[in-house]
């Protein structure tokens, strides 16, 4: 099947998404998210910095069960335990999937993190709405995901601006020249160069390296997907990149703590501990 062909990935988690928020808004009306929402004081900034400190390797660590391309990655995922580990591990920040039907993702996941941990956290998630912007605030988040290529350029920028008067910081996810152009156009201050195209999950870390030279100085550039080596994290961070969003690489690891240590340390990472891209 040529890449033209293969169904959209994108678009059907979108789907599934807005139609997951649809219900959501129907159970819990926004006003008690909102509620739950004011009790907590998210730390954008605290996220921010994280992704900025200098004389280390800064690792956004994910914590998740699944992912569409390599099918269930934790059998017996306990995204507290994994929490801990990344934090004493020295994790930047860590990132919690929440969505549940392509990522075996829950906002409980999310909050049960929070509770666990001090590091900034990011919600992973599809953000389509504002609702989920306030159910990421109420369920502990210092940070959001927006995909430009989930979004057109309106939504994009009320999106953007929704989440910073939360108080929380935006990673706004591109792929390319052009979606750059876009984030930057929005506001973005902190720009993730996702390496896996999202309709069709192919890898390819040449998207980071083709999007460097076209990212202003002033903007915290964060690359993901697909990194496995300290060597290719360090060509990045000469072109510029201060952080690295890594998730599968470490949930395959049989010891994902040790990995994630080797990294942030500049270290080689020892054999067998951090997966090949399949």
């Amino acid at each position: 099947m040529t890449a033209s062909a293969r169904p959209d990935l994108l678009a059907a988690i979108v789907a599934a998404t807005v139609r997951r928020v649809a219900d959501a808004k129907a159970e819990r009306p926004l006003a008690d998210v909102e509620r739950e929402a004011a009790s907590r004081t998210p730390s954008g900034t605290a996220f921010t910095s994280g992704l900025m400190r200098t004389g280390r390797v800064n690792v956004i660590a994910e914590c998740k069960r699944r992912s569409p391309s390599r099918g269930v990655l934790a059998p017996h995922y306990d995204p507290v335990a994994i929490a801990r580990t990344y934090a004493a591990a020295g994790a930047a920040a860590i990132s919690v999937l929440t969505e549940p039907a392509f990522f075996d993702g829950d906002l409980a996941h999310l909050a049960a993190v929070r509770d666990a941990v001090n590091v900034p956290l990011l919600r992973k998630d599809f953000i389509v709405d504002a609702y989920q912007l306030v159910e990421a605030r109420a369920a502990g988040a210092d940070a959001v995901l927006l995909i430009v290529a989930a979004l057109d350029d309106t939504t994009l920028r009320r999106l953007h601006a929704d989440a910073t008067a939360l108080g929380l910081a935006v990673l706004v996810e591109v792929h390319d020249a052009a979606e750059l152009a876009r984030a930057l156009a929005c506001g973005a201050r902190i720009v993730g160069v996702n390496n896996r195209n999202l309709r069709t999950l192919e890898v390819d870390v040449r998207a980071s390296h083709e999007v460097a030279a076209l990212m202003p100085a002033d903007v915290v550039a964060v690359s993901e997907s697909g990194l496995r080596s300290t060597g290719e994290l360090a060509a990045l961070q000469g072109e510029g990149y201060r952080a690295f969003l890594i998730g599968e690489r470490l949930m395959t690891s049989p010891d994902p703590a040790g990995a994630l240590a080797a990294l942030v340390e500049g270290r080689a990472v020892p054999e067998g501990r951090m997966d090949a891209p399949r």
